[in-house]
C-alpha cells in the first residue's frame, strides 16, 4: 500500500489545528483521529495504474478469451477438412418393377435345371463411402487464414472499445486532482481568515476594530467551510466512481508528474491496427475467392454389403446379400464460380477503398485533435507563468492591506476583497496546472501512447 503525501500533509495540518485549539470539542477530536487513518490507508494510485486496473476490471476484457476459444475451435474444424471424409449409408427400397429376363431365356435355364428368380422388388444396402482430398486449390489453407484474421479483427475491435475506458478514467482522475488543489487553496484561505480573525479580536479588545468587522470575517469563514464541504463531497463521489471502475474498495490518486515526454510521439491508436487487420482480411478473402475457382482432385473408396450387388446377373440367380467395393480418383471443377467472381472481386476492392477512406477520416480528425491539444498545452504554460506572478503580486497587496488595517487606514471589507482576490489567483493557478496536465494526458490518449 502506498501512502499519499498529500493526505499526510492534510492530517498533519489537522493535528496542528488540534494542538493550537485545545478548546475543540472532544467529539470533533475523535472524528478527526478516526478519519485520518482512512485517508492514510486509502490506496494511492498513479494515472497509469488506474488505467490498467480499470481495463482489467471492465467486463469487456473477458471477450478476449471467448474470441480466442472461438477462433481455436474454428481452426480445428477447418483443419479436419484434410482428414478422410467417411460416410455410412443404409438403404431399403421397394420397386413396382425390376429388370427381368425374357420368358424364352427363363425356359432355356429351366431346361438346364436352374430356376432364374430375377431381381426382387425389395432391395437393401448398408455401405460406407471414403473420400480423401488430395488437392483443394488452397481453400482449406485460406479458410484457416480467414478464420485467424476474423479473430484478429474481433480482438482489434475489442481493443478499440476497451481503449475508450482510458478517457473515462482520465476525466475522473483529473477531476480528483483538480478538487484536491481546490481543497488546498481552501485550507490556505481558512488559515488566512483564522489568522486575521485572531488579529481583529485583539484589535477589538484595544478598541481599534468594530464588531461588524469580526462578523464579516466570520461570514467569510463560514462560506469557506461550505466550499470545503462541497469539495469534499465531490471528491468522495469521484473517488468512489474511480474505485468502482478500477475494482478496488477504496482509492486515492497521486500526481507523479510523468504525463508526457518532450520527444516525438508516434500514433499507436488501436483504431489504426483495426483498419490494418481489416485490409489483411480483404486480402485473404480474395485468395479464398481465387482458390474456389480452381479444380479439386480427390481419392475415394466405397463399399457396401447388400442386395443387389455389382454382379447383377449373379444376383438374378440367387437373391443373396454380398460384399461389394470400389476405389477411384475424382476430378471436379465448379465452373459456375466464374459467374460471380468478377463481382466478388469488385466488392472486395470497394471494401478496401472504404477501409482506406475510414483511415483517412480517422487520421484527419486525429490530427485536428493533436493541433488543438498542443495549442492548449502551450496556452496553459503561458498562463501558468502569468498566474505565478499574479499570485505573488496579490500576496504582496494582501499583506499591505493587512498592514493598513492594523493602522486603521482601511476597513475589513477592503481587506476581504484583497484576500478573495489572492484566493482566486491561487485557484486559477491550480486550475490551469491541472488542466495543462490533463491536456498532456489527452494528447497521449489521442496518439495511443
Amino acid at each position: 500500500m502506498v501512502l499519499d503525501c498529500q493526505n499526510l500533509l492534510f492530517c498533519s495540518y489537522i493535528c496542528t489545528k488540534i494542538k493550537n485549539r485545545i478548546d475543540m470539542k472532544p467529539l470533533k477530536v475523535l472524528i478527526v483521529f478516526l478519519t485520518c487513518p482512512l485517508f492514510l490507508w486509502a490506496q494511492a494510485l498513479t494515472l497509469d495504474e488506474c488505467q490498467r486496473l480499470a481495463q482489467e476490471n471492465y467486463p469487456l476484457i473477458n471477450r478476449y478469451c471467448l474470441i480466442e476459444q472461438t477462433t481455436g475451435y474454428t481452426l480445428e474444424n477447418i483443419s479436419k477438412g484434410w482428414l478422410p471424409q467417411i460416410s455410412a449409408t443404409a438403404q431399403a427400397t421397394f420397386q413396382s418393377d425390376v429388370m427381368s429376363f425374357p420368358d424364352a431365356m427363363k425356359n432355356l435355364f429351366a431346361q438346364t435345371g436352374r430356376e432364374l428368380k430375377g431381381l426382387s422388388k425389395s432391395q437393401y444396402r448398408v455401405g460406407v463411402d471414403v473420400n480423401q482430398m488430395l488437392f483443394d486449390g488452397g481453400i482449406i489453407s485460406n479458410q484457416r487464414k480467414l478464420a485467424k484474421l476474423q479473430g484478429e479483427v474481433q480482438s482489434a475491435q475489442n481493443d478499440v472499445d476497451l481503449y475508450a475506458i482510458r478517457q473515462r478514467v482520465n476525466n475522473l482522475y483529473f477531476s480528483i486532482l483538480l478538487t484536491d488543489e481546490r481543497l488546498k487553496v481552501n485550507d490556505d484561505l481558512q488559515t488566512l481568515l483564522e489568522s486575521n480573525l485572531n488579529k481583529l479580536n485583539s484589535m477589538l479588545k484595544n478598541g481599534m476594530a468594530m464588531e461588524g468587522d469580526i462578523s464579516s470575517l466570520k461570514a467569510e469563514q463560514l462560506k469557506a467551510r461550505q466550499q470545503r464541504t462541497e469539495l469534499s463531497s465531490t471528491r468522495k463521489t469521484l473517488c468512489r466512481m474511480l474505485a468502482l471502475m478500477c475494482g478496488v474498495d477504496d482509492i486515492n490518486v497521486k500526481k507523479d508528474g510523468q504525463f508526457i515526454k518532450d520527444d516525438i510521439l508516434t500514433n499507436n491508436r488501436p483504431e489504426l491496427k483495426l483498419l490494418d487487420t481489416q485490409l489483411q482480411l480483404a486480402d485473404v478473402q480474395e485468395k479464398l475467392l481465387n482458390s474456389s475457382l480452381l479444380p479439386r482432385m480427390s481419392l475415394f473408396a466405397q463399399g457396401f454389403y447388400g442386395y443387389p450387388g455389382y454382379n447383377t446377373f449373379e444376383d438374378m440367380f440367387s437373391r443373396k446379400w454380398s460384399l461389394n467395393g470400389m476405389v477411384g480418383a475424382r476430378f471436379t471443377w465448379n465452373i459456375s464460380q466464374f459467374y460471380t467472381s468478377k463481382g466478388d472481386r469488385a466488392k472486395l476492392q470497394l471494401q478496401r477503398q472504404l477501409t482506406e477512406n475510414a483511415r483517412e477520416i480517422f487520421l484527419f480528425n486525429n490530427n485536428l485533435q493533436q493541433v488543438q491539444q498542443n495549442e492548449d498545452i502551450l496556452k496553459y504554460r503561458q498562463l501558468l507563468e502569468d498566474d505565478a506572478n499574479i499570485v505573488s503580486l496579490r500576496e504582496e497587496v494582501r499583506k499591505a492591506a493587512e498592514s493598513k488595517l492594523n493602522h486603521g487606514i482601511i476597513d475589513t471589507n477592503a481587506l476581504l476583497q484583497e484576500i478573495n482576490r489572492e484566493n482566486q489567483a491561487k485557484t486559477e493557478l491550480a486550475t490551469h496546472e491541472i488542466m495543462m496536465l490533463q491536456q498532456m494526458e489527452n494528447l497521449k490518449y489521442t496518439l495511443g501512447n
